[in-house]
This record gives structure tokens, sequence and C-alpha cells, in this order.
């Protein structure tokens, strides 16, 4: 039945694949008007109001992955844990046998375990219903906005609001808001890897020649998802949320998420606990149905311990931990958008960032305008005016600094007497861009700027008191070492320069690009940020070294590392990144802190390769050249005003461009992973130890160590004292360092751990057995299960504070007030049931008081016992939790 409905829903996906490729085809050989009927809208756009229409009637321009489950088939599901089935099981199994065998008890059992599945199953429900509205809350403070036309004029607007048939407008940096027909383009290039797997950029233009033969290779079709590498455009959008063709495959891999290694390990610990359970609750069975000859009592046994061995609360004390965490980053400015990346922030030991914005203030001013020979030149500041003004691509803060200072001395109206005819996008190959400009007069003008090397090796000639120079060695060595006095100053500095002859070519290229005159130099101050020497200084004291991968100059790279106390001794430029091995990098990135002149592949090459040397890698960055490093990293950090592509492609958002604010984060990450590492250690060192125990009881008692229903409440009573496990601290000690998932470690600690439990269970049964002659006979077996009870949730609630700190517990360390509270009162709680008439309806008996002092004098014993495997086993591995 299943291969039929898997068979049918395939059918369907292959279908509406084939009509998406049908609807996609047809748009592309559509002229524009046809496209402006077929979605009722004109080449102004939509009107606020025709918006709102169409959004009412298409809906939100959001993919959902997975329609969220009801409120009421998430709360059934609560209660479909291992732990909930396996006491629905017992309840099935005592209620037979009560009604079989005709049990002198009323239905108690029976109801006592179904109270234990309900308040089980709401716990869970709660916790889980809490952290995913925090999630949402989250992801909702990110914005994503959208260029359209609405109302004749070009508006930013939420993405989600973007509707078939507005009228959008692309430049470098964007993400595609949707699937879209390109109306104009100019020199567009879109990265479709996340489609295709391409990893080149492919240019898309405005018309084709012949029909395409699949939707992807639609040359005039751009597709929601994707990116503008370079180029600008505007497009017509034809289809939004699910009916994008990213929305079929997002369909299509529903479920299909991979999980990172953090994930992996814990579902390994699970799975290895539950394959323990599956060989020794079997035995534990027969060795009690054999021995005691009671083969259902011991099946209800062997059930329940099944119930106290599973980590049944794991999926909810990892979930509402990263949910704490999550909502304590935010209100440090920290925006978590997937909560399993907090474990890799915290296990994040290098920061690879960029230092704009980040090391500098992010406050650009430009400083001096100068001809080739250092004078200050008006008509420097002139061209690089227009090239600035007239650019349709993204404006960076170099352009706006220009900009700003023709603002500031009453040039704004430069502009005035030119019109754009053409202009030859930005790209990081060339590292230059140009615009094309007619005056009134009809004077034609190529103007370009970009990195001085680059725009060097297309000058010929140079401008010097209004005369063309031809550029000599001796020029051109003149012109470098200016550029570097100013880079040595903390400058950062482009050449500008212009050419009269322009041919009549209507469409121009970088092949246009030559013979150039060089006007002179524009430097800028981004001065560093106070704050960033102490948020260095504070991520190093955390174990997290700091590397500067920039596009820019490595001498104003070195300037800008000097004033905020970043080690430079050793530079590493994209030039010799290229000359160098894999093998070769590897070594020199142990070292080397500054890497400059990089472009985007080879940021991402450098992130790579330290990872391979096993570092875990942030990556920082809000441009466009950052993207393929941020998807490289294992932790990619942006800011909220980053470009699209740049927020696509990270996990975590800043809202506050600062180091200081991502220290603050890395702590909060490290704080919530120990909290889950805890639960787990806890879990595994604890239920290790139980099933010796067990085992041995069953061996050699002649009566059950414990009966199936305090076995049960037991556990949940231990459970609930765990739940403010996520609202512990964590020693400073711990936060200082970075934190990585060591499976190892956890086995390890599970088998020290472990047989030490066990020891004192067989010492509180020999007490028990012997000392109080709880041995069988009359009803003593009853007095012997309540002890084992009492001293097993004692036990149980002392390991929470012997475990959760390499310090000494409750001295040198305490745990967080919900956390006592939360013990305190499970333990008080377990103390007094057997004096209730909750212990008669759990068959406990009234334990005579000597048996408490006790219990307090192995809990002791059991406290030193601990206190000094810790200590040995601290030496040896150099590590706890």
């Amino acid at each position: 039945m299943s291969r039929k409905k898997a068979s049918k829903t395939e059918q369907i996906r292959v279908l509406e694949r084939r009509q998406m490729e049908r609807e996609i085809l047809l748009s592309s050989i559509l002229t524009d008007d046809q496209l402006y009927m077929a979605y009722d809208t004109t080449a102004e756009g939509f009107s606020a109001e025709r918006a709102e229409e169409v959004l009412d009637e298409k809906g939100e321009n959001i993919i959902e992955q997975s329609k969220e489950q009801p409120v009421a088939l998430r709360l059934l599901l609560s209660f479909t844990s291992p732990f909930s089935l396996v006491l629905l099981l017992v309840a099935a199994v005592s209620f037979l046998t009560e009604t079989l065998y005709g049990g002198d008890r009323s239905y108690a059992t029976l109801t006592i375990i179904l109270s234990l599945v309900l308040i089980s199953g709401l716990v869970q429900f709660f916790q889980e219903f809490r952290s995913d509205r925090a999630a949402s809350k989250l992801k909702e403070m990110v914005s994503s906005n959208a260029s359209a036309l609405r109302d004749g004029k070009m508006q930013e607007i939420p993405m989600s609001e973007i509707v078939p048939g507005d009228i959008v407008a692309l430049s470098a940096g964007d993400m595609l808001p949707a699937d879209l027909r390109i109306l104009t383009a100019k020199d567009l290039f879109i990265g479709q890897a996340a489609l295709t797997g391409e990893s080149e950029p492919v240019e898309k233009f405005q018309s084709i020649k012949a029909p395409p033969k699949s939707a992807l290779e639609a040359a005039n079709m751009g597709f929601m998802g994707t990116n503008v590498v370079s180029g600008s455009a505007r497009a017509i959008v034809i289809a939004t949320g699910s009916k994008t063709y990213l929305g079929l495959l997002a369909r299509e891999l529903t479920g299909k998420k991979a999980q990172t290694s953090f994930e992996k390990g814990i579902a390994d610990v699970s799975s290895l606990l539950l394959r323990l359970m599956v060989v020794m609750v079997p035995v534990i069975f027969l060795v009690n149905g054999l021995t005691k000859k009671d083969w259902v009592s011991s099946l209800l046994f062997a059930l329940s311990v099944a119930v106290g061995i599973t980590p049944e609360l794991l999926p909810m004390i990892m979930t509402s931990t990263l949910a704490k965490g999550a909502l304590s980053m935010a209100k440090r400015k920290t925006i978590v958008k997937n909560l399993s990346s907090i474990q890799s922030f915290g296990a994040m030991d290098i920061l690879c960032t960029d230092k704009t914005g980040t090391l500098t203030e992010d406050k650009i001013i430009l400083e001096r305008y100068l001809d080739v020979h250092g004078n200050d030149d008006r008509a420097v500041l002139k061209h690089a005016f227009l090239n600035s003004y007239f650019q349709t691509g993204m404006k960076n803060m170099m352009d706006l600094a220009i900009i700003e200072r023709a603002r500031k001395e009453n040039h704004m109206d430069w502009f005035r007497t030119y019109r754009k005819l053409d202009e030859i996008p930005f790209d990081f190959n060339r590292r230059r861009m140009s615009v094309v400009l007619e005056d009134d007069c009809g004077k034609r003008q190529l103007i370009t700027k970009g990195a001085v090397e680059e725009m060097l090796n297309i000058c010929n000639y140079a401008l010097y008191q209004g005369e063309a120079h031809a550029i000599t060695d001796s020029l051109r060595n003149e012109a470098l070492e200016l550029s570097g006095r100013l880079n040595e100053g903390g400058l950062r500095v482009i050449a500008v320069a212009q050419k009269n002859e322009v041919s009549d070519v209507g469409v121009f290229s970088p092949a246009d690009e030559t013979e150039m005159v060089l006007m002179g130099f524009v430097a800028f101050l981004d001065p560093p940020k106070d704050s960033a020497k102490q948020a260095i200084a504070a991520l190093k004291g955390h174990g997290v070294r700091v590397a500067v991968l920039t596009g820019d100059n490595e001498k104003v790279a070195i300037s800008v590392c000097g004033k905020v106390g970043l080690e430079a001794d050793e530079v590493l430029l994209g030039a010799d990144i290229e000359t160098i091995s894999d093998d070769e990098l590897k070594v020199l990135t142990e070292r080397v802190n500054l890497y400059a002149k990089l472009s985007p592949a080879q940021k991402a090459r450098v992130v790579r390769l330290m990872q391979e040397n096993g570092h875990v890698i942030g990556y920082m960055g809000d441009g466009i050249n950052d993207a393929p490093a941020l998807h490289q990293s294992d932790v990619g950090i942006s800011v909220d005003s980053a470009v699209d592509i740049a927020k696509e492609s990270a996990h975590i958002i800043l809202l506050e461009k600062s180091l200081m604010v991502l220290e603050e984060g890395v702590v909060e990450g490290r704080r919530t992973f120990g909290n889950i590492v805890k639960y787990i250690k806890m879990a595994c060192s604890g239920n290790f130890g139980n099933m010796f125990s067990i085992l041995a009881a069953s061996v050699f008692l002649p009566f059950l160590p414990m009966l199936p229903i305090q076995i049960l409440t037991q556990n949940l009573l231990y459970d609930f004292s765990q739940i403010a496990i996520p609202l512990d601290r964590m020693d400073e000690e711990y936060l200082r360092k970075p934190q990585k998932w060591n499976a190892k470690g956890i086995a390890r600690f599970m088998y020290h751990l472990g047989p030490v439990s066990s020891l004192f269970d067989i010492l509180a049964f020999l007490t028990l057995y012997f000392v109080f002659r709880y041995n069988g006979t009359d009803f003593s077996q009853s007095y012997f299960q309540t002890g084992w009870f009492i001293m097993g949730l004692l036990s149980q609630t002392l390991i929470v504070h012997l475990i959760r700190s390499a310090k000494v517990p409750f001295i040198e360390s305490r745990a967080a007030l919900p956390l006592l509270v939360s013990t305190i009162g499970v333990s008080l709680a377990g103390l007094a049931i057997p004096y209730t008439i909750i212990g008669d309806a759990l068959d406990m008996a009234p334990i005579s008081g000597l048996y408490i002092p006790c219990v307090l004098g192995l809990l002791m014993l059991y406290a030193i016992a601990v206190q000094m495997i810790k200590v040995y086993y601290i030496r040896r591995y150099n590590e706890w939790i």
C-alpha cells in the first residue's frame, strides 16, 4: 500500500514538474506586451491597491517546505514518544492482568500510569510549542526586501509581498525574489548553483534567439533562490512562493534535511542507549521470569526498565535548551536562523572576517582627491562623482562617500549636463566598473574607477595640469608609491580614469576599457572601531583566533590590524595563494592571520583548508564577495543590513555589526551546548549503571527489586528534576574554550561513572537485605522496594549536581536556582511519597526512619567517590563536561 502511495505521489510530482516547465517555456517566448496582458499589469507596475488584491488572491511569497501541524495533532504526537508508548503498553498489560486474573487491587496502577502519560506528554507539548514560537519570532526579526514598481515608483517592499505581475529591479547582490522573465538586462550574470550546481554564473538576456529546451536553460528567465552576481536588470514576476521552481523542489525535498554533526552525534548516543536497552531488557525479563516464575510481572518489570533507560527527555531538553539559548542571544542582538548552528557557534575556534565594518567604523569618508603626483585636483573628484552617481548597480560605501563629498562642496549639479548611455558593471576579476556618458554637446566619455594596479594596467596616459602624458615606468612607479604611502597611513585608495574617444557601438563591454587616461586617485578613511581591540582580546581569551580575509589592499589592512592589536607579521595575497598548493596553504593557515586582495573563491578556499586542519570556522561577511565563504564555513555570520545573498548564506544574523556582540554570542553558544551535554552525560552514565544494578538484583533477589509502577514513578520524578537544566549556568573555565561534539568522550564518561553508580546501588541492596532484613519474608519486599526507590531517586538527583561542573559541587560551583529548586523538590517528594496515599497506591511501605541516615551516609560516600573519579578523569583526559 505504501509503495502504491509513494508511486502515486511521484506521478503527481512528475505532472507538476512538466506543467511548470511548460509555463516557464511559454513565458520565455512571449513578448513584453503579451506578458503584461497575461498578468494584467503594465510596464509601470501595479498600484498599491491592485498589488494588495493580487496578494490576497495569490497568497504570500513564501515557500512552505512543510505545512505547520495543527495544534491538536501536535498535542497527540506529544504522546507518541518512546516513554509514552512503553507506558501505554504497560498500562494495557496491567489492565489485562487485573481484569483477567482478578487482582485484588482497584485500577489504581492503571490510573497512575495514565496520569504519568498525561503529565509527560503535556510537558513535552508545551516546551516544544514555546520553542517553535520563539524560533519563528526570531526569524521574523531578519528583514528581506525587494525593489518593485508600485504606483509608478521603485519601492523597497518585503519579499513576502511580491506578487505575480510585479515589475522588479535587480542589481548585484540581490536574491531573486520569485521566478522572473527578464525585460531588460545589462551584463546580467546569475548564480544558479542553488538549483543547478553550476559553479560559474550564467549570463541572462532580455531576449532569446530560439526557444529553450528546458526551463533552466531559458536565458531570459530567472528563478527564486538564485542571486545576481553582477549587472542589473528589470523583470516581471511570473510565479511566487510554492508555485516557483524552487517551491517545487522544496516539496520534493520535504523531510530530507541533512543532519548537522551535532544532531548526528545526539542521534548516535540515543541509538547506543536504545541498542543497550534492546539487549539488556530481554535478559532482565528472562532472568526474572526464570527465577521468580511470574512471567507477567517479569514482563511488566522489563518494560518498565526499558522506560527507565530510554533517554525520553533528550529531544525536549535539546529543543528547549537551544530555544532558550537563541532567545538569550537575541537579547544580545544576535539572531539564530537555525537552532542547531548554536553548537557550531560555541565550537568555533577561528573567526574569519572582512575588516570593513567589523574592525573599522564602516563610516567611510572621502579624505583626499589627488592627481598622479599627489596634488589636490577637483577634476578627479568630478569624474569619480559622475561614475558613482550614474551607476545603476548597488552603490557601496565608497560610492556614497564620493557623492556625500560632492554634496558638501556644492557640486551635486555636475550630473545635470550629462546623460548615461551605458555602463559596464563591477566584477571581482576586473575589480573596476565604468559608465559611458554624453554631455549636452554630444561629447562622449568613458569613466572608470577601480583598484589601483588593475586600473594602471588599462591606462596608457596620465593627466597632469590639463595635459595627457604617456605613462612611463618612472611615472607608474611614482603612482604606485603615492598609493602605497596613502595605504600605509590607513587610507583606502582607488584610481579614476577616463577617455573621450568612445565609439558609437551602442552596447559597451570590458573590451572598451583600454587606452585610458589616468586622472588620479581618491583616498578614503575608515577608522578602526574603538571596541575592536577589546573585542579581539576578548575573543582570544575565549579561545577564538581572528583572521582577516579581505579583498582590500594589504597595506591598509596591515595598518588597521596594527591599530586593533591583531598580529599581522605575515600576509598572504590572493596572487600568492593562486601559486600555492593546498598542502602548503594548510600549513600557512595555522600561523597567518591576514589575507589580502582575495577573490571570493580564494576566501572560500582558505576557509575550507582551515576546516581540513580540524578547525571549526566562523565567517563574518556582508557582501556579495563573502557568499562563497559564508556557505563554506561551519557557521556563517552576517548582518541585517547585508546584501540578500550574504544573509541567505548565513546561519546567524547580527543586528549590530560588532565583534563584541559576536563574542557574547560565542559565550551563549557554549553555555547552551554545555547544558545539553550535561543531560546527555547524566543520562548515559546513569542508564548504563542502572542496567547492571537491575541485572544484579534480578539474579540474586528472590523478588522483583522494584515494582514496574515504582520504576515508572521514579523515572518521571527524575525527569522533572532535570527540566530546569536549560536554565543552568556554566563555569567560566568551560566558557573560555571552544566546545566541540565528542562522541568518544561521552562513551568514556559513561564507562567511568556508570560502574560507580552500580556499586552504590548494590551497597544499598546489601544494606536493605542484610542490615534491615528486608529479604522477601512476610511483607518485607515492599520495604525493600521502597528503600531502593528512595536511594535510587536521591542518588539520581544528587548526580545532577556532581556532574554539572568540573568543580566541587555546592562549594566551588552551585547550580542555578531553578535547578536547585527542581532537584530539592523532587528529592523531598520522593522521601514523602512512601508515607502518603500515593505510596499506598504504589505498593510502598513506610520504611523505618533508621534507614534515612543510612541512605544519607551512602550518598555522602557516593559523592566522595564521584568526586575522586572526577579528579582522576580530569587529570587524565583534561575534560569533564
